[in-house]
C-alpha cells in the first residue's frame, strides 16, 4: 500500500489506522488535507485505487473511524455512517473510490439532525441535497485524479457549507485528547478533564459523533493495537494491552476478539503467515 501526501491545518481528530492485516500491494491508497477554510470539519480527502489482473479478485477488511464520509463509489455519492463493526470490502478490475472523511463530530451541523441515525447506514448523498447529488456524482466520475476530485469536492462542500456551530470544537477537544492521551483510560477521566457532566457528554456524543465516548477510546487503542500487532514486531500483545491502558489483560483479549474476529494471539501470528486475517 502507497501512502500519498498528507497534512493538516488543524489537531489531527483521527488516526492513519484502521486497514486490517497485511495485505498484498495491489491498491493503492492517497490522502490530501482539506483547504483551510474547510478543515474545521473535514479532515482529510482519501481515494483508494486499484488495477488488478483479469480473474484476480481481493478485499479488504477495515475497521472504521468515529467519522463520516461522503464516498463516491461506482458512479454513486452516498453518505457513510460511523460503521459500529469491521467491514470488508471487495473489489477486481480497475477501480477507485474517492471519499470525504469529516472529523469525528463534525458532520451534523451539515446533516442537521443527531448524527446517531447514520450509525450502520449508508444513505444517498441526494436526500440531503437533491439533485446537486447527481451532478457532484457526475463530475467525480469525470475527475482524472486525486488533485481534480479534491477541488470538485470542496466546490460543492462550500455550496452546501453550514453555519458554525461551537459544540464542534469542543468534541473536536475531547477527541483528540482520546486519541493521543494515554492517561485516559475511562470515560469519567474525560469528564473531569473537560469539566462535563456524564449525561451530557453522552447525549453530545449520541448528538454529534453517533457512537458513545467509551466507544471511541475502545476503537482507538483497538486500531492502535492491531496495527502494532500486524507489525511482526517483538512486542506481545502483553505489552501492547499495557502500553494503551488496558490494566486487565482478559478485558483487552475480549474486546480485541470482538472488534477483529480473532484473538491477539491469533491475529498476530495471521499477520506473520500473510494471509489475510479477517474474512468477509
Amino acid at each position: 500500500m502507497t501512502d500519498g501526501r498528507l497534512g493538516q491545518t488543524r489537531q489531527a481528530t483521527t488516526s492513519e489506522y484502521g486497514v486490517l492485516g497485511v495485505r498484498d500491494v495491489d491498491f493503492r491508497v492517497d490522502r490530501a488535507p482539506a483547504s483551510d477554510d474547510l478543515s474545521a470539519l473535514v479532515e482529510r480527502h482519501w481515494l483508494v485505487s486499484w488495477d488488478l489482473p483479469p480473474g484476480r479478485r481481493a478485499s479488504v477488511t477495515l475497521l472504521p473511524h468515529p467519522c463520516v464520509n461522503v464516498v463516491h463509489d461506482r458512479g454513486m455519492v452516498a453518505i457513510a455512517g460511523v460503521g459500529s463493526d469491521r467491514f470488508t470490502y471487495a473489489y477486481s478490475g480497475r477501480g477507485r473510490v474517492f471519499g470525504v472523511k469529516f472529523r469525528p463530530g463534525a458532520f451534523r451541523p451539515m446533516y442537521g439532525r443527531a448524527v446517531s441515525e447514520l450509525t450502520d447506514q449508508t444513505v444517498p448523498l441526494s436526500t440531503l441535497w437533491g439533485a446537486d447529488a447527481d451532478t457532484f456524482a457526475a463530475e467525480l466520475s469525470a475527475a482524472p485524479d486525486l488533485d481534480a476530485l479534491v477541488v470538485v469536492a470542496e466546490r460543492h462542500l462550500r455550496a452546501h457549507w453550514p453555519a458554525p456551530d461551537p459544540e464542534v470544537a469542543v468534541i473536536g477537544g475531547i477527541v483528540h485528547a482520546l486519541l493521543y492521551d494515554r492517561t485516559i483510560t475511562r470515560v469519567e477521566e474525560v469528564c473531569e478533564r473537560f469539566d462535563m457532566r456524564p449525561r451530557t457528554l453522552q447525549r453530545l456524543f449520541q448528538r454529534y459523533v453517533g457512537v458513545s465516548p467509551k466507544w471511541v477510546l475502545r476503537r482507538y487503542r483497538l486500531h492502535e493495537a492491531a496495527a502494532r500487532l500486524a507489525e511482526g514486531t517483538d512486542t506481545t500483545w502483553a505489552d501492547v494491552a499495557a502500553d494503551l491502558g488496558y490494566f486487565d489483560q482478559s478485558h483487552f483479549i475480549r474486546d480485541f476478539t470482538r472488534a477483529i474476529g480473532m484473538t491477539p494471539v491469533a491475529y498476530a501470528e495471521a499477520c506473520r503467515r500473510q494471509v489475510a486475517p479477517v474474512s468477509a
